[in-house]
């Protein structure tokens, strides 16, 4: 998948990890406002918009209903895309059960798996990050129960009302869930998105590999040619990374003014 062109001075903006709704409605809102605010601003020069994963705390659609709630992030999303500018989404842990919303409603298309760009000749190795490399145990075995079509056909029968409350007890509560079990930078023997991106770079080369999921901003050399970078995310960093051509770089919201 290719954007072979920028026209100049436009960026890609990448961010992830916004956990709207979390630990609950009231608490998220002014960080929600504060992300729309962002993609009100970035749209001036937005070339394109890779949104992550986790941009809810708890997202599952059944065939008439979604959750309720976040309707300015998804107002301004569509505002994004009715204008041109190409949104593409990455699910994440809390946001598996996606399917046909945002590609119907919002004309973003939702990718369940890492994919591969190349941008100004320049190649990204994409994805939240949920479930690759060498760790990640936990999560690995608790997401086979929830993308398992029987589990999510019994969830489907819950009433929204109980079945939604249920998912976000566990999100706010459950660590594995949550991602706060390994908040902290382990080193990069031990932090396996790192193990993973040079595994991959054994049999192919990429410029950049760009993720979420660890809620932690990295930027790690991985040999002399290749960049990892983590998104960090919108509840205590407020970090995205821009792409402007030529050098994909980390931002905190408020040391760039935005």
């Amino acid at each position: 998948m290719d954007i072979k062109k920028l026209e100049q001075g436009k960026k890609v903006y990448f961010a992830s990890d916004n956990h709207l709704g979390a630990p609950t409605h009231a608490e998220s809102l002014p960080r929600e406002k504060r992300f729309v605010a962002w993609l009100d601003q970035i749209k001036e020069d937005a070339a394109a918009i890779f949104l992550m994963g986790d941009l809810f705390d708890f997202w599952f659609e059944y065939k008439k209903v979604v959750p309720k709630g976040f309707v300015r992030t998804l107002g301004k999303l569509a505002e994004l895309t009715d204008a041109g500018i190409p949104i593409y989404y990455f699910v994440g842990n809390h946001d598996l059960w996606m399917n046909g919303y945002f590609e119907e409603e919002l004309n973003i298309p939702v990718f369940h798996k890492p994919q591969q760009f190349k941008i100004e000749n320049t190649s990204f190795f994409v994805g939240h990050g949920d479930g690759l490399g060498p760790g990640d145990t936990g999560f690995k075995m608790m997401k086979k129960v929830f993308v398992n079509p029987v589990c999510k056909w019994f969830f489907r029968w819950l009433h929204p009302d109980l079945g939604v409350r249920l998912a976000q007890h566990l999100s706010v509560n459950n660590k594995v869930i949550s991602g706060d079990a390994d908040a902290n930078f382990l080193g990069e023997d031990k932090e396996w998105l790192i193990q993973y991106a040079k595994r991959k770079l054994k049999n192919q080369h990429y410029d950049y590999f760009v993720f979420g999921h660890r809620h932690l901003p990295m930027e790690i050399d991985l040999n002399g040619r290749s960049t990892y970078i983590n998104l960090g995310d919108w509840i205590k960093y407020y970090t995205y990374a821009s792409f402007d051509g030529s050098q994909l770089q980390l931002h905190y919201l408020d040391k760039s003014n935005s």
